[in-house]
């Protein structure tokens, strides 16, 4: 249980870090509508990741443990909202949609980084 928290934890804060350099970068460099598309996606990725940890969480610890149907169902809330979301930002013009994609690959750049970051230990500890 040891590595899903350290790898839970790396990710969650690559994913804070990534998020504000990322968005800071954006407003000091881009055009202001490109900004506004990192700090939205960025947004909206990470509040989706809290959500599914949360709900994962509540799910999976006994002894209140969910159905898959209630599981799900909650995915599947939170993946309409959150196409909703981005369809709105996109569609009144509000964010530049390439800032928008910028913003949402921040979680998987954490989640690779925190992968590799798991193979340069492995690496590294074989290799001692």
């Amino acid at each position: 249980m040891q590595i899903e928290k350290r790898l839970l934890r790396f990710i969650t804060f690559t994913n804070w870090m990534l998020f504000c350099l990322s968005t800071v970068c954006g407003f000091i460099w881009a055009p202001v509508q490109f900004a506004w598309g990192i700090l939205a996606g960025g947004l909206v990725v990470t509040v989706n990741f809290h959500l599914l940890y949360r709900s994962l969480r509540k799910a999976l610890t006994p002894p209140h443990l969910a159905s898959v149907s209630t599981v799900l169902g909650k995915y599947y809330v939170r993946f309409a909202a959150t196409g909703i979301i981005i369809f709105a930002l996109i569609a009144n013009h509000l964010v530049n949609p390439l800032g928008l994609i910028i913003g949402l690959s921040v979680l998987v750049t954490s989640i690779t980084l925190a992968t590799f970051n798991e193979i340069r230990k492995i690496i590294f500890k074989e290799a001692v």
